[in-house]
């Protein structure tokens, strides 16, 4: 039983005839009472009395038309949605991030939710280190990371390049200096993320390679508490850059230039190489290509190659 010979069932019951139903079908009239045959012969039960003339359905006929009709109504209402996901019309867009990474993506999605108003979008939060195995395994479509995945089957797309920032409360003895050296920070209580990450590992190094002493005094779980906490009076800290826009601009916090640890993190999406991208994600990356050429740097869109040299001194996984 198919679709097809559930088509032609119908239109002979509805046309109370073969002959009718033919010329509905344009088709031959033995051609559609050859379909019926099989159809008959498939469920082993006859469907319309073939003494009547106008195509009276039996018990097992009747049965059957309900759901014949079912059947062919969920074929057209699949059709319809994949239509409606080709315009965009209905979707669903699963992206993968971390606390800093998502921050990024807050002014993209403004603009893909003003473009594509009925698309859905489902950011979920995940440790860096798990988001390409992620999307790999179609958890979600698309990651963020703020470094290079390993391996070819992987798709990196570089979207923003961020620096890091040492910040203070504006009432610390640094707030108003021009620079200072790392030297100089020697007696600072840190308030430092206890999650490892490339950039915890390079600042650390940095402080040892200038015999400088590092105090992370207090270890908190976000980068959120990080900023908050630093903003109340208590101690300085080392944060992306992307991840204090605000309080810089509100003048809750102070960034202070350390030429020693002017280090910088690309961001990058990735999604699986092979993958077929859904109709929103095509239209989530336009997004995303259109807003580097408005802003321009540190916002690009620049597809990596696999092997292609690594820049930047916090790139890696």
């Amino acid at each position: 039983m198919d679709i097809h010979q559930l088509e032609t069932f119908l239109a002979v019951a509805q046309e109370k005839g073969f002959s009718r139903a033919a010329a509905r079908l344009r088709r031959t009239q033995p051609a559609v009472s050859q379909v019926i045959r099989r159809l008959e012969s498939d469920l082993g039960e006859p469907l319309f009395e073939r003494s009547s003339r106008d195509g009276a359905l039996t018990a097992a006929g009747e049965l059957l038309r309900d759901y014949a009709q079912r059947m062919v109504k969920l074929r057209e209402e699949a059709a319809g949605a994949i239509r409606e996901l080709k315009s965009l019309e209905r979707g669903r867009l699963q992206i993968g991030a971390n606390e800093y990474t998502c921050l990024y993506l807050l002014g993209v999605l403004d603009r893909f939710r003003r473009q594509c108003p009925q698309i859905g979008v489902t950011v979920r939060r995940s440790l860096a280190s798990k988001i390409p195995e992620e999307v790999a395994a179609r958890g979600v479509e698309i990651g963020i990371l703020s470094f290079r995945p390993g391996g070819a089957e992987m798709k990196a797309i570089a979207v923003y390049t961020d620096e890091l920032a040492f910040v203070v409360n504006p009432k610390h003895p640094l707030a108003g200096e021009r620079g200072v050296a790392i030297e100089d920070l020697g007696a600072e209580s840190f308030v430092a993320h206890n999650v490892a990450s490339p950039l915890r590992r390079q600042v650390i190094a940095a402080f040892a390679r200038h015999n400088t002493p590092l105090n992370m005094g207090v270890e908190l779980p976000s980068l959120e508490a990080i900023k908050r906490f630093v903003a109340m009076g208590n101690g300085v800290a080392l944060v992306p850059g992307l991840t204090v826009e605000r309080e810089l601009a509100s003048g809750e916090l102070v960034k202070v230039p350390v030429e020693e640890l002017r280090f910088e993190r690309r961001l990058r999406l990735v999604h699986a190489r092979r993958a077929t991208l859904s109709h929103a994600a095509v239209a989530f990356l336009k997004v995303v290509r259109s807003l580097a050429a408005e802003r321009g740097w540190p916002y690009e869109f620049r597809q990596e190659r696999p092997g292609e040299a690594v820049r930047g001194r916090l790139d890696g996984p």
